[in-house]
């Protein structure tokens, strides 16, 4: 039976996010998310989407003749047959990203895909989703986020890093919530106080003022 994802949209931009941060991406958004965090900034992909099969999909990332693909969510374990994307991209020698909440089962995902996870911080309302088993399967290619909007949150994330030996594992990046968390305080704190991790603003809603990026 041949495998069909339901899709919220397919979109080429620039990346947002993460380490390769800037580059020309196309972007397949897989529609649902078990989750409902507090500060999502995609909940149009809760629901609806357009089901299409593995061919319609290929085909639509060719259009744009970009090496760099970001499967991304709502949260794009939650269907199954995104684990047969993510290996027939990587067999198609493309540059593959997953960005997932964490809360969802990783150790399915064939190992040449970037996993982006991201532990959901207190201000999410959904902390007690995170599968922290999952940080077993994570090598040094990949990344874990935390989304920081207060003083908890950054707090809580210094202790995770620290409980897991994060930094030696993966790269660890730390957004702001805007504006609900200044950036400026947030960088001036994670210099004061030496940790090992990336600051990152989402650079697509500086550009564009919006979620997505277009």
């Amino acid at each position: 039976m041949s495998v069909t994802l339901r899709i919220s949209e397919i979109f080429y931009s620039l990346q947002g996010e993460s380490n390769t941060v800037g580059l020309p991406t196309v972007f397949v958004r897989l529609t649902g998310c078990p989750l409902r965090c507090n500060y999502c900034d995609t909940s149009y992909a809760f629901s609806g989407g357009v089901k299409m099969s593995l061919i319609d999909i290929f085909a639509e990332i060719k259009k744009y003749d970009c090496q760099y693909i970001c499967v991304t969510g709502g949260e794009p374990l939650a269907q199954p047959g995104c684990l047969e994307l993510l290996t027939q991209l990587a067999d198609a020698n493309f540059n593959v990203s997953l960005e997932t909440s964490g809360a969802l089962d990783v150790s399915k995902v064939d190992n040449r895909i970037v996993k982006v996870m991201d532990l959901k911080t207190p201000s999410s309302h959904e902390v007690e989703k995170n599968r922290y088993e999952n940080i077993n399967f994570l090598t040094v290619q990949d990344q874990v986020k935390f989304v920081i909007a207060d003083d908890e949150d950054y707090d809580w994330s210094k202790k995770i890093i620290a409980n897991y030996d994060l930094s030696k594992r993966c790269h660890v990046l730390f957004s702001p919530v805007v504006p609900q968390q200044n950036p400026t305080e947030l960088a001036e704190k994670i210099l004061a106080d030496r940790l090992p991790v990336r600051f990152q603003i989402q650079l697509h809603k500086l550009l564009w003022q919006d979620a997505q990026g277009k």
